[in-house]
């Protein structure tokens, strides 16, 4: 948890970069270090992610992280590991995988929805909790888990998040967010992707 919140200490939100090339990968992740972003992650799902999770991993500075998200089987985990990535993300919780992440060195952070799913994940090695979607733990929802979840612990709220929801969940206990659709689409040019990126950092800054 330690390490994971060393790469999110400058800048806490987590860039999905789902459905990008490898031809584009560089230039993206070019214009999201450039508003200061620093963790990164590539959908699974994406085209040939792994090749392109490869390439960042050369790319991108010692002080990024950047790994893999929709991660559905050790067989996954092990590539993105072999790949260069550090981070593994899953829309759930599959504690197998968590312990295989952990005990490749990797970081996890897998998908809940519930405090159950949420102290199980935790007790498998989880590093941060990643709350998907948003909408199912709302800032009313995430107020009362962290009545009972130790302190220290990272809960990201992940899908559908826009500048303006920052502040409410921020206040009822979020350290950061991981920021898909409406950060990065598919087919957007790096300068669509940096403008929305400011506009993230600057509201971020401002709470």
């Amino acid at each position: 948890m330690t390490e994971l919140k060393h790469y999110l200490g400058n800048l806490p939100l987590l860039a999905i970069l789902r459905g990008i090339t490898t031809d584009e990968c560089t230039s993206i992740a070019d214009a999201l270090l450039d508003t200061q972003f620093s963790c990164m992650e590539i959908p699974l799902n994406s085209p040939n992610a792994l090749q392109s999770i490869a390439k960042l991993a050369q790319h991108l500075p010692a002080h990024c992280l950047l790994g893999a998200g929709t991660v559905m089987t050790r067989a996954q985990v092990q590539a993105v590991h072999d790949a260069g990535g550090r981070l593994i993300v899953m829309p759930h919780a599959n504690l197998e995988l968590i312990r295989c992440a952990n005990a490749l060195g990797m970081l996890c952070t897998p998908g809940v929805a519930t405090l159950t799913e949420a102290f199980a994940a935790l007790d498998a090695g989880a590093d941060a909790l990643k709350l998907f979607p948003s909408e199912s733990v709302p800032p009313s929802v995430l107020k009362a888990w962290r009545s009972v979840l130790p302190q220290e612990i990272i809960c990201m709220p992940v899908g559908g998040v826009k500048p303006e929801d920052m502040a409410d969940y921020r206040q009822a206990g979020a350290y950061g967010f991981g920021l898909g659709s409406h950060l990065y689409r598919a087919g957007d040019s790096a300068a669509q992707v940096a403008s929305r990126a400011q506009v993230y950092v600057s509201a971020w800054r401002a709470l």
